[in-house]
């Protein structure tokens, strides 16, 4: 989870346009026109919301915390299992309908775990968390896993060591111009800058036999702030656990993809699974890494991928020279889903589903409990409005998945479980996960972003005399200026495209339904992710002390939610997510603008290099191979589908808004194609190299891990040189384009009729 930060010196600025923004968007209350609602109706809601604002208690969100990350429960342990239940109890006595799904799915814990520097000198890592003062819940390490990654490849390895900065492709090429190559060598790169899976991955494909990747003190560490528990910030025997499953390819359990984890699935081999690393990795704390980074020689790294250890960092290779051994029990487990369901009166077919993980590396009070227990408050506010005689209109879901850390395991499987049904009445998936205090944090569906908008207007920030979507306005002024690319007018801010790593990736990308995640953060600073410090205690201290953005998160969503339940017509607008998806093509267009030109250059340069060298009769000079030049890729079935979408759009909204003059079997009819419009989107091929991933506009990308690509499968084709592939792509991505723009048109004949 990535989380924004505010730096001191950044408060008084954006006081000052907090102060300018006194008049903008004020009242915490609701707008008088509400996206979906008939005037009668939208005031009927307000006072729905004011009602469930009034039912939300933040003691309830601190004592479910402190039950729920009171021992540590990863996937599979006891305490996992006796939080499914605590759960499933939770929903029960509220009065939902409730069942857990399991499925069986692989997750490997270490046996062996050894790293030793062994030339020029010796030493032994720990490879161990220690418990700190003033914090009993760190004492029960026996219980946690130990530091590791999953789905590392078990390995017994030693050769020489050479630090990579934070192993990125770029950084490869770097070395390459140092005359550093790592074949055959053990690399150590620190977090950061990317997803971590792509860091052993990017390794493999240079030749690397094994990777460590460690947490700098730069980065996360002592040169930010205080250390844990002095402060929030990681201490040097901190390691950062996580998965390392290559989820741009398929997320959920490796061995079933595409299909639920039952007892009844036929699974692959180890040897067929595609998403394990090809070498062994190893997570380590900043005290383990200091040693091995000492004893490295050869040039000194360059200024940017200096950290803050008191060292001077070296590149490599060697003289270090590195042992490292894993191996892994892989095994299977259960997997627990959490369901809880209210049916709706007038849709009892249409879901709008809501899900949270709660499984955890060790204690994981910030990630994901808190999140977890936003959502338990809206749940226990609906049940309450529910026993005071409302019912909503359409049926509402709540999932506590399990699973999630290891790769999206048990949101996965629930989806590829229920695939045809979902793809049949879900309406949209919110998704949350870990939160903090500080600023509202949104990406998914465009097709949502003029209701999430409106609903953010509706909810009041904690701290400020304003709402949470003016405090976030604010903020991107006072960083980016008032024509920042993620503001919108004077009204709006842009939500961002969805990647993965969290839950809501199976349900956009797989099912095609349209999601939303979202999250506070940006002052709840700290290094205690995926580490035993992640306690209830370093949480109240350092996160959310009075669980205000806990509660704002449930007003946030809870708005979301009886929005959705209640609305006359379903909130999705195309106009936005049609201005957004041109945006994309233009950054394609100019991708390939950028390729031709970078080929010219270097062309240009072989040129009159061979000419220099060749005037000398004393040189040998072979010349490096030409670029081939860049073709002209015919952009023009995306922008012929873009602008009929554009035109269809801007009537779809014309109709949608005049909702008071619309018959109630229009309605009805409009309400029940409406939660289709995301699947027209999907490619039942999928994308190249990774069938699972079926939507055309939002995919992690292949090397970003988390980090989204948008029209994935045109914009890597154009990233990888691949000219042919590239052009089939934007013929796939239009046709999508048009699917939706038929759907579009349909809406518009039943409304015209």
């Amino acid at each position: 989870m990535h989380t924004l930060r505010l730096r001191i010196p950044e408060m008084g600025l954006l006081l000052v346009f907090l102060h300018a923004y006194q008049g903008f968007g004020q009242s915490s209350s609701a707008p008088a026109g509400i996206i979906g609602f008939t005037t009668a109706h939208a005031s009927a809601e307000t006072q729905l919301e004011q009602q469930f604002d009034h039912l939300l208690q933040a003691r309830d969100l601190g004592n479910w915390m402190k039950r729920l990350a009171a021992q540590p429960h990863h996937l599979g342990s006891t305490y996992d299992h006796q939080n499914t239940l605590f759960l499933d109890s939770l929903f029960r006595a509220w009065g939902y309908q409730t069942r857990i799904d399991s499925y069986k799915v692989l997750f490997p814990t270490p046996e062996i775990r050894i790293l030793e520097l062994s030339a020029p000198h010796h030493f032994t890592a720990s490879l161990m968390e220690k418990p700190v003062a003033n914090d009993p819940y760190t004492q029960q390490i026996q219980q946690a896993l130990p530091p590791f990654n999953a789905y590392s490849a078990d390995g017994d390895v030693t050769g020489e060591l050479v630090y990579v900065n934070y192993g990125l492709p770029e950084d490869y090429e770097t070395l390459a111009r140092y005359g550093i190559d790592v074949k055959g060598k053990i690399v150590i790169a620190r977090y950061g800058h990317s997803w971590r899976g792509i860091k052993p991955k990017v390794a493999a494909e240079h030749g690397a036999i094994g990777c460590i990747i460690y947490s700098d003190p730069a980065d996360d560490g002592y040169f930010q702030g205080d250390t844990y528990p002095t402060g929030p910030f990681k201490n040097p025997w901190g390691v950062q656990r996580g998965s390392v499953m290559d989820m741009p390819v398929y997320s959920g359990d490796p061995l079933t993809p595409g299909v639920a984890a039952t007892p009844q699935a036929k699974r692959l081999s180890l040897d067929q699974v595609q998403v394990f690393t090809k070498i062994p990795v190893l997570p380590i704390s900043y005290h383990d890494a200091q040693p091995l980074l000492e004893a490295l020689s050869g040039p000194v790294a360059p200024p940017s991928w200096r950290g803050a250890l008191p060292i001077t960092y070296h590149l490599g290779a060697g003289p270090a020279v590195v042992h490292l051994k894993l191996k892994f029990k892989w095994d299977l487990v259960p997997c627990y889903d959490v369901i809880a369901m209210m049916p709706g009166k007038l849709y009892p077919d249409q879901w709008i589903i809501r899900g949270n993980h709660y499984d955890a590396w060790v204690h994981g009070a910030a990630d994901p409990i808190s999140g977890q227990v936003a959502m338990l408050a809206e749940a226990k506010a609906i049940a309450e409005l529910h026993k005071q005689g409302w019912q909503p209109q359409r049926t509402l879901v709540f999932c506590a998945w399990d699973g999630e850390e290891q790769g999206l395991l048990g949101s996965t499987e629930w989806v590829e479980d229920h695939l045809s049904e979902l793809q049949q009445k879900a309406v949209v998936y919110l998704n949350s996960d870990g939160n903090g205090r500080g600023f509202l944090g949104v990406g998914g569906s465009h097709t949502l972003e003029k209701f999430f908008n409106e609903v953010a207007l509706s909810v009041p920030d904690p701290e400020t005399d304003t709402n949470v979507l003016a405090r976030l306005r604010a903020r991107i002024i006072s960083h980016d200026g008032a024509n920042a690319p993620a503001l919108d007018g004077e009204r709006f801010v842009h939500i961002s495209a969805l990647g993965s790593g969290s839950d809501y990736s199976p349900f956009l990308q797989h099912a095609g339904i349209a999601s939303l995640n979202v999250g506070y953060g940006g002052e709840d600073e700290g290094g205690e992710y995926h580490t035993l410090y992640d306690t209830y205690l370093n949480y109240i201290r350092f996160k959310d002390s009075a669980f205000s953005y806990g509660i704002t998160l449930s007003k946030t969503m809870g708005r979301c939610l009886l929005r959705l339940a209640n609305c006359d017509l379903l909130p999705f607008d195309f106009t936005h997510f049609t201005e957004t998806v041109k945006s994309y093509v233009h950054q394609l267009q100019r991708l390939e603008q950028q390729k031709r030109d970078t080929a010219a250059t270097v062309n240009q340069w072989i040129e009159n290099r061979v000419y220099v060298l060749s005037s000398d009769p004393q040189q040998h000079f072979s010349p490096p191979t030409p670029k081939k030049p860049v073709p002209y890729l015919d952009f023009s079935p995306l922008l012929n589908a873009l602008s009929r979408l554009d035109t269809l759009s801007r009537a779809y909204a014309s109709y949608s808004r005049e909702i008071e003059k619309i018959p109630p079997q229009v309605l009805r009819q409009l309400n029940e194609m409406l939660p289709h419009s995301e699947q027209c989107l999907l490619d039942l091929n999928g994308l190249p190299h990774r069938p699972w991933y079926q939507h055309t506009i939002y995919a992690p990308g292949l090397y970003t891990g988390y980090g989204v690509k948008t029209l994935p499968g045109a914009r890597e084709a154009i990233e990888q040189d691949n000219w042919q592939e590239a052009q089939q792509q934007i013929h796939e991505e239009a046709t999508a384009l048009e699917r939706l723009a038929n759907q579009i048109e349909k809406l518009n004949h039943i409304n015209k009729n």
